[in-house]
């Protein structure tokens, strides 16, 4: 056992304060927190790079846009990962205690688990106050920018250049590809041109072309060469014109589209602005109890963080009968429920079906309780609590795949 907790001990005994237990405590969870909340922030940020580099991919746009994406969704993946990275520090945290017996030696000594949870709700108050401003102020704003950059990709992005291969929508409901381009990315070979209208389509296929400016140098005209042109209109027959050489009759305009102000959903604004817009009734468009849904949903988020410890606490005391995994898979399963339940109620108070407050304050209300109440079993007996049936369940269940795995490949359990 540590000398620390040791040492911790002699103090209570004495009655002394127990800043050095607290400090001991504190010490042993940056470490699992920093490092659950970079595997999490990484495997979230790969899966959303992945969907990027294909919508940029498919809409032509410039790799130089990733960067600033990713920068932008940083707010939104942190305010998800931080309070389960926080819970999965603490769990790890008394896992490990309970492991080398100074849990046991700590309430041998006159500490109670009420004492031990002193410093973890402290630092949940703490990481709250981080969340509220993430949440308030940085997600909206982050949203906003990552929104703005995606409709300069898919549209008013384009950079008056053509990728070999790519499809380019430059505007006017015209859709251009080449199969070979220049450095420029302005000559082109193998060009295909369609353009689908009210009143038509029209279809260009050409050996060659070339993408020149305006003077104004704010448009770009489309010049193609040796080529075939099919045109349909309603009511009259297609017709396919060969030609030698022609333009574009309307030039691509390349000038980005004024930008939107920020705001056009309720995700966009900040609490304040949420706040008076439910007090007012309307804000911008949107309806009373979206804003009222909104707002509540990011603060139940936020001030859930503190109880976290409290469930944290039985968990872990409890792994230490059938380790670790049990009680993170329990522990997944109660927190994914509480989110997709404050999203459902979310969506219920939008759609005007609940009480838009209600539908996200009772999912709250509930999971406060849920804690408190199985904090307040783990008092009376440390390391059992009304879960402990689930954990044997799920841990029979491990050690049932575990033992299969290594019958079909017994080399794992040799090292090998």
């Amino acid at each position: 056992m540590s000398s620390l907790a040791l040492e911790a001990a002699g103090r209570v005994s004495r009655r002394r304060p127990l800043s050095l237990l607290d400090g001991y405590l504190v010490s042993l969870t940056p470490k699992p927190l920093f490092a659950a909340l970079t595997v999490m922030m990484v495997a979230f940020l790969l899966e959303r790079l992945l969907r990027i580099l294909n919508d940029l991919a498919a809409n032509g746009g410039s790799l130089s846009l990733l960067g600033p994406m990713i920068l932008d969704l940083i707010p939104h993946y942190l305010g998800l990962a931080l309070p389960a990275s926080f819970f999965i520090a603490i769990f790890m945290v008394v896992a490990r205690l309970g492991d080398d017996s100074e849990i046991d030696a700590l309430l041998g000594s006159g500490v109670s688990i009420a004492r031990l949870v002193v410093p973890f709700v402290i630092m949940g108050v703490v990481l709250s106050a981080i969340c509220l401003f993430v949440f308030g102020y940085l997600q909206p704003y982050g949203r906003y920018a990552f929104q703005m950059t995606a409709d300069a990709a898919a549209s008013g992005g384009w950079d008056a250049t053509v990728q070999p291969g790519a499809m380019v929508s430059p505007g006017k409901g015209y859709t251009l590809t080449a199969d070979k381009v220049d450095l420029t990315g302005r000559g082109l070979k193998g060009v295909f041109l369609r353009r689908e209208t009210p009143d038509g389509e029209q279809v260009i296929t050409a050996k060659s072309g070339k993408l020149a400016p305006s003077l104004d140098g704010k448009q770009l005209r489309l010049i193609v060469n040796s080529g075939m042109e099919y045109r349909e209109k309603p009511g009259d027959a297609a017709r396919v014109v060969r030609f030698d050489n022609i333009a574009v009759d309307e030039p691509f305009d390349i000038t980005l589209p004024p930008a939107r102000k920020r705001g056009s959903t309720e995700r966009e604004l900040t609490y304040g602005e949420l706040a008076n817009g439910a007090i007012e009734g309307r804000s911008a468009g949107f309806k009373t109890r979206a804003m009222t849904a909104e707002l509540g949903g990011r603060l139940v988020r936020c001030l859930s963080v503190p109880f976290l410890p409290l469930l944290a606490f039985p968990l872990g005391m409890a792994a230490k009968r059938r380790g670790r995994g049990a009680g993170l898979v329990i522990a997944a399963v109660l927190l994914l429920g509480f989110h997709h339940a404050v999203q459902f109620g979310e969506s219920l108070g939008d759609a005007g079906r609940v009480n838009a407050a209600l539908a996200v304050w009772l999912p709250f209300a509930i999971f406060v309780a849920l804690c408190s109440w199985l904090f307040s079993q783990s008092l009376q007996r440390p390391g059992q609590n009304p879960f402990t049936f689930a954990f044997d369940a799920v841990g029979d269940v491990i050690d049932r795949l575990i033992d299969m795995i290594r019958k079909r490949l017994p080399w794992l359990g040799d090292g090998g």
